[in-house]
C-alpha cells in the first residue's frame, strides 16, 4: 500500500503509474480528489500538482482530457459536499478524534480557514479551492457555521469547476513545452510553492503584527 502511494505521488514517474494501472487511473484520481476535499483528516494530498500532471499526460494522449475533467469536477464537488455535511452534523467533535493519543485534526487549520472566511466572505468558497489545507477545511467550516446550503453549493460548483479545469488545462496546454515535460517535478514543486504562498505571507504578516503590538 505504501509503495502504491509512493508511485502515485512521485510525479516525476507519473507516466509509469499511468501505464501500470491503465484505465483504473481515472478511478484512482477520482478517489484522491474526493478524499482530499471530502475528508477533513486528509488535507495533505497533492491536489494541485496532481491535476497539473494529469493534464500534462492527457496532452500526450495517455489520458482522455474530457473524461478526466468530467470525473474530477464530480469528485471535487462531491467531496466538498460530504465535508460540508460532516461539519454540519458532527462539527467540532471531529477535533476529539485521536489515534494513539494524537489528534487526527489540528484546530489550527480550522482557525486559519475561519480567518480566510472572515477576510474573503462567501467568495472564500471559490478562492479556497486554490489554497492547500484551506480547501479541505473550508466546506467543513461552512458546515459548522450552517451556511445556507444552496449558496454553498452554487459557489462550490463554480470553485470546483475553476480549480479542476484551470490546473488540468494548464498542464494540458503547457504539456507541449519540452522543458516542462523534462522537468515535471520542478514544475510541480513550483505549483505547490505558489499554492502555499498566500499562507506564508499571512503567517509572516501575523508575526510582524505581533511584534508591532
Amino acid at each position: 500500500m505504501l509503495e502504491f502511494f509512493h508511485q502515485l505521488f512521485d510525479l516525476e514517474h507519473f507516466g509509469d503509474f499511468v501505464k501500470t494501472y491503465e484505465n483504473y487511473i481515472y478511478i484512482i484520481l477520482f478517489l484522491v480528489i474526493f478524499v482530499e476535499t471530502g475528508l477533513v483528516i486528509m488535507p495533505f494530498l497533492p491536489g494541485d500538482s496532481l491535476l497539473f500532471t494529469a493534464g500534462l499526460f492527457a496532452a500526450s494522449g495517455e489520458l482522455n482530457i474530457t473524461l478526466l475533467l468530467g470525473l474530477l469536477v464530480i469528485a471535487a464537488v462531491l467531496g466538498d459536499n460530504v465535508n460540508y455535511w460532516i461539519g454540519r452534523n458532527i462539527g467540532l467533535n471531529v477535533f476529539n478524534w485521536k489515534i494513539k493519543g494524537r489528534q487526527l485534526v489540528k484546530p489550527v487549520y480550522l482557525e486559519k480557514t475561519e480567518a480566510f472566511f472572515e477576510k474573503n466572505g462567501v467568495k472564500a468558497i471559490i478562492m479556497a479551492r486554490f489554497v492547500p489545507f484551506v480547501r479541505t477545511f473550508t466546506p467543513f467550516a461552512a458546515g459548522i457555521g450552517k451556511m445556507n446550503y444552496r449558496k454553498f453549493f452554487l459557489f462550490d460548483v463554480i470553485g470546483g469547476f475553476l480549480w479542476i479545469f484551470g490546473l488540468s488545462l494548464a498542464g494540458y496546454f503547457l504539456g507541449s513545452i519540452e522543458w516542462i515535460k523534462d522537468n515535471i517535478e520542478k514544475v510541480c514543486l513550483g505549483i505547490i510553492f505558489i499554492s502555499v504562498l498566500p499562507m506564508i505571507i499571512s503567517f509572516i504578516r501575523s508575526k510582524m503584527g505581533k511584534k508591532d503590538v
